[in-house]
Formats: structure tokens, sequence, C-alpha cells
């Protein structure tokens, strides 16, 4: 079993190393050109490329070919010093507005943002595009209370957090839970993927200077053009109060001898 699996890891070396040296939308070369190269069966070959297909490497377009993907721009989502800005992204970000609404809280989310179950939010769903292509899909529930004006310009112009400020709403600090999931039928019409395609599932609450929690809001970003990338500090350094124990994702307990571990995140979009 070892000897196909060896050949598999060779093709897929060789793609990477294609597509880390050519530009985006290149063309690379037709399956049989590729076998007769590297000395493989068809099928070991289709599986390499498959694979960088399915995690957003490769494109396949039918009729035409296999193409490099995308390049990847990076966006970071948490500053290094832990202020609650997001720096620009590369590509042009823009937004549209698939519902905007005032509905009751509900229990859910009525809990998440210490509101009453029947407490008014504006309840706003979008999507977000990068250079034209759908990003993701965001749900975003905002207390009527804490911005009674927002309006369907107000999500699709700018920074959303710029427009609380124009509310006079400040944000100081956030909560965000990051998930593995999958798309279902709507949710795969709106970002042009399959059904069950992976995605990743975010969840923030965030606060204002006052400690109110004014915003929550659940995204689901394209599994295929979207990864989590850390910076980790690993030197030994004094924990930040209040910081909570447990390990970083990706270094188990442990592997580490100073426990403390300072990281920036950021988005990749590809």
């Amino acid at each position: 079993m070892a000897e196909p699996i060896l050949k598999r890891e060779r093709v897929r070396d060789y793609l990477l190393e294609l597509i880390e040296t050519h530009p985006p939308g290149a063309p690379i070369p037709a399956e049989r050109a590729l076998c007769r190269q590297l000395a493989v069966s068809r099928p070991t070959l289709r599986s390499a490329v498959d694979e960088l297909v399915n995690t957003g490497l490769l494109i396949r377009q039918h009729g035409r070919g296999t193409f490099v993907a995308p390049a990847k721009i990076t966006q970071e989502l948490v500053a290094a010093d832990r202020a609650m800005t997001v720096p620009q992204a590369g590509g042009a970000w823009t937004s549209r507005v698939l519902e905007h609404a005032r509905v009751p809280a509900g229990a859910r989310v009525g809990r998440r943002l210490r509101v009453s179950p029947a407490a008014e939010i504006t309840y706003i769903a979008r999507l977000r595009l990068v250079d034209g292509a759908p990003m993701a899909i965001e749900y975003l529930h905002v207390p009527v209370a804490v911005a009674p004006g927002l309006t369907v310009q107000d999500m699709e112009s700018g920074n959303f957090y710029d427009r609380l400020a124009d509310h006079g709403v400040h944000v100081s600090d956030a909560v965000q839970s990051i998930e593995p999931t999958v798309t279902n039928d709507a949710e795969s019409t709106l970002l042009g993927v399959p059904v069950f395609a992976p995605a990743l599932l975010f969840e923030r609450l965030t606060n204002d200077t006052t400690g109110r929690p004014v915003e929550y809001v659940h995204s689901l970003y394209r599994g295929d053009r979207y990864r989590i990338v850390s910076r980790l500090s690993l030197a030994p350094s004094a924990p930040a109060p209040g910081a909570r124990t447990g390990h970083h994702p990706g270094i188990p307990p442990g592997d580490l001898s100073s426990g403390q571990v300072r990281s920036a995140t950021t988005g990749d979009v590809q």
C-alpha cells in the first residue's frame, strides 16, 4: 500500500509547486501529459487533483481544463494590540443586504444580547463579496434601542462598526467562536457552491465601551476560499489579567513549557 500513497503524495507535491509558481488563472498541464511526465496512473493523478480542487487551490472548469485558483489575500481579524479594529483586507469587500427587518429578539438571541425575548431588534442578513464573488453570508442582530436608525444603506456601505459609531455606539471587545459546518440548499445557492460544501461558521458577540452587548452575529464563510491563520508568540510572558486557562487551537496542552501563547489571528481569502 505504501507505493500508491507515495506516488499520490509525489503528484500532490508537484501540483503544489505548480500552484505556488504560477499566477492565478494559469492552466495546469492536461491529465495525459502529467501522467506521462510523472509516470503515474490517471486515477492516482485525479485523486491528487480532486483534493486540491476540494481545498480551493485549483479550479476545474468543464470543457476547459484545470486552473490555478485566485490568489489568497489576508485580512487581520484581531489586531496584535487586541484593539477592536479590523485592518482593510486585500480585494474589494462589498455587501448586499438580503433581508432587513425589525423583529422580536426571541429567547436565544435575547439571552445573548441580554434583552427581553420581546425586545425589538434589527435583523439583517447580508451577502459579503470579495471582488464581486460571494464569500460569506452574515446574519446580524442589533437591539433597536442600541441603534434605532440602522438602514439598508448603513449595512451596504463601509465598515459596520463605523456605522455604529455614527449612531453614537463605540465597540470595545468581542468574543468570537469558529467551527466547521456545511452549507444547506439556500446557502449553497447564494455562495455558488455545491450543497453540503465545507464552510466555516463564525459566531460573535460584541460589546460597547460600557460592557453592553450591541451586536450578535453568525456568519457562514466558504470553506473552499477562506481559512484561518494564526501568528503565535511563543516566548515566555506574563499572563494577561483575567486570561482564561486552556490551550491554543492546534497546540495540545503541555507542548509549551511556558503555557502562554500570544496570537493574532488572520483570515485568508483565496
